[in-house]
């Protein structure tokens, strides 16, 4: 094959689960008529662009707009959310510090897993594609979804396609692949609407109690949001259970 007709492409780590099964892990052609964007040729493949951080071509870091002519060696790499990889040119920017999220419709139970967790992020059911969208440019926030077409639209800056279909997978799966492990803070939201929780005096929620429960606990948190009263029952235990079977963090940022 004439090689002005086409650049050779290699996809790293994560990034091979979008491409059919004889692209994976190796080097392959994606023709190029005339001159086409990277940013182009990456997502005829079926790998939507927020998934990508760094793209090499012909070992020199470019951005999406960056315009292949033929003959190019291309090489694309996954988000490095908590990664410094200066001096390459990062695709977006400074990587979120302070990570929030918005999930999709089908990933209820994660939304509230993250929330377990300290995460900031929002769910709606019935949000559709637009809505969720317009909020993670709007707040900065990264897309969670299990829907490929999203992420490809062109407004998405972050996002995240989720692999595993169980809740606690999930939950895993977004931690170690955005290295949030060592950034958990639980039981700070609240698992239904968000919002930060508040310590809120034992006389002051005494009425709402259960009689069992108002016995047998002396600490509660308030939920300013929704008003519901947390305390460290049998349910808070079960949580417990889920976050200590999640992906601990670096030995090396543990130790810090």
């Amino acid at each position: 094959m004439d090689t002005g007709t086409h650049a050779t492409f290699r996809f790293y780590e994560e990034l091979n689960d979008f491409l059919a099964p004889g692209r994976r892990k190796r080097d392959f052609p994606i023709p190029i008529d005339r001159s086409r964007s990277v940013k182009d040729a990456i997502e005829s493949v079926g790998v939507p662009h927020p998934e990508v951080d760094l793209i090499l071509v012909d070992g020199i870091s470019v951005d999406f707009t960056h315009v292949l002519h033929g003959g190019e060696r291309v090489s694309v790499y996954p988000m490095f959310e908590a990664l410094d990889v200066a001096p390459v040119r990062r695709l977006r920017g400074l990587p979120l510090r302070d990570p929030k999220f918005v999930a999709d419709g089908h990933l209820g139970k994660l939304a509230r897993h993250l929330r377990m967790a300290g995460f900031d992020t929002l769910y709606g059911r019935d949000w559709d594609d637009d809505h969720i969208v317009a909020t993670a440019a709007a707040e900065r926030r990264i897309i969670l979804t299990r829907d490929k077409g999203m992420l490809r639209r062109s407004e998405v800056e972050r996002g995240y396609f989720v692999r595993a279909i169980e809740s606690e997978a999930q939950l895993a799966e977004v931690l170690r692949a955005l290295q949030l492990e060592g950034r958990m803070a639980p039981f700070t939201r609240c698992r239904e609407c968000n919002a930060l929780l508040e310590e809120v005096p034992r006389a002051e929620v005494m009425a709402s109690l259960p009689p069992r429960v108002r016995d047998g606990y002396e600490r509660f948190r308030r939920c300013p949001g929704c008003a519901r009263v947390y305390w460290e029952g049998t349910h808070y235990a079960r949580m417990r259970s889920v976050l200590e079977r999640m992906p601990r963090p670096p030995q090396d940022e543990q130790s810090r």
